[in-house]
């Protein structure tokens, strides 16, 4: 089995990469590094059943070899990123969606296409469940990222629609754990970097919006199923339906990192959401739910972060 990877020098690309060589996958993974990184994927480069190609997702991809499976989580993924890079995340999921469907096409492979719970936007609906239409603001700040990856969805269905492909969509919700760059601007790596080094934990708002953080490997577990167990077309929320105040988060981080840092508090970015939080039901279904506790998780990313940098 050839599986393609686009997105797997990223966070969670490289972990997906792992899993399917360790399932016996043959593994192709293309990146063309304006996010993801080689130190993700070093460890895979001796692997006689890894192949890295550089590659822009926005260019169409000949390849030679019979592709079973696509795994499209190429797009920049963080509000730091997709607000430094609006446009190549607006193509990377619209263009770059259409040239992986189009490979899935030509080779009749399953296709994984690797949303996010941002397509929900501020949600009106709690818990969140994949019926859930959204509430997002369409020419937000983060709009290049909810609206391309809304469109990326829907230009998946129509494919299955249209020409009956073997589709499948997960929306990420948020998600951590080593490999995640420190600049990476997202809650758990900015308040481990700066516990690490002392200085001032900086939450935005009040902290009592809440957020799910789900381990990176029991993610990739539920991508994993989600392809190979889920039925065309199936679309799955992929989370930690434990739900955690921000501020929650920073002290924890500040308690098992031993830190002296004080916490602050800025102002809340525009659009960024109150609430956040997914039903699984659905993922349960397919014998999928988080097993790494939050503590448990924190533990390792912290252990990773302190190695590294």
């Amino acid at each position: 089995m050839i599986s393609l990877v686009s997105g797997g020098a990223g966070f969670i690309g490289s972990w997906l990469c792992e899993n399917l060589i360790s399932e016996g996958h043959e593994v192709i993974c293309m990146d063309n590094f304006i996010t993801g990184s080689e130190k993700n994927i070093e460890h895979l480069k001796k692997n006689k059943k890894f192949i890295l190609i550089s590659h822009d997702i926005t260019k169409p991809l000949e390849i030679d070899e019979k592709i079973d499976f696509i795994f499209h989580l190429a797009s920049p993924a963080s509000p730091v990123h997709y607000q430094k890079y609006p446009v190549e995340t607006m193509l990377a999921n619209s263009l770059g969606t259409y040239n992986m469907l189009e490979l899935a096409l030509r080779n009749k492979s399953k296709f994984l296409f690797a949303s996010t719970s941002e397509i929900y936007g501020n949600p009106a609906e709690h818990p969140q469940k994949e019926n859930y239409w959204g509430n997002v603001n369409p020419v937000g700040v983060r709009s290049c990222y909810d609206e391309s990856k809304r469109f990326g969805e829907a230009l998946t269905l129509s494919y299955f629609r249209k020409y009956d492909t073997d589709v499948k969509i997960v929306r990420i919700f948020n998600t951590y754990g080593p490999r995640m760059q420190k600049n990476d601007g997202r809650a758990v790596p900015n308040f481990i970097i700066q516990a690490l080094n002392n200085k001032p934990i900086t939450i935005y708002g009040d902290g009592m919006q809440t957020r799910s953080f789900c381990y990176v490997t029991d993610l990739v577990d539920g991508i994993h199923k989600a392809m190979f167990l889920g039925v065309k077309s199936d679309i799955f929320n992929l989370g930690n339906p434990d739900e955690y105040k921000i501020l929650e988060i920073a002290k924890k981080i500040k308690d098992l990192t031993k830190s002296g840092s004080e916490i602050v508090f800025c102002s809340l970015p525009e659009d960024d959401p109150i609430r956040r939080r997914p039903d699984i039901t659905k993922a349960k279904g397919i014998g999928w739910e988080p097993k790494t506790s939050l503590e448990m998780g924190l533990k390792e990313t912290i252990k990773w972060f302190k190695r590294v940098f």
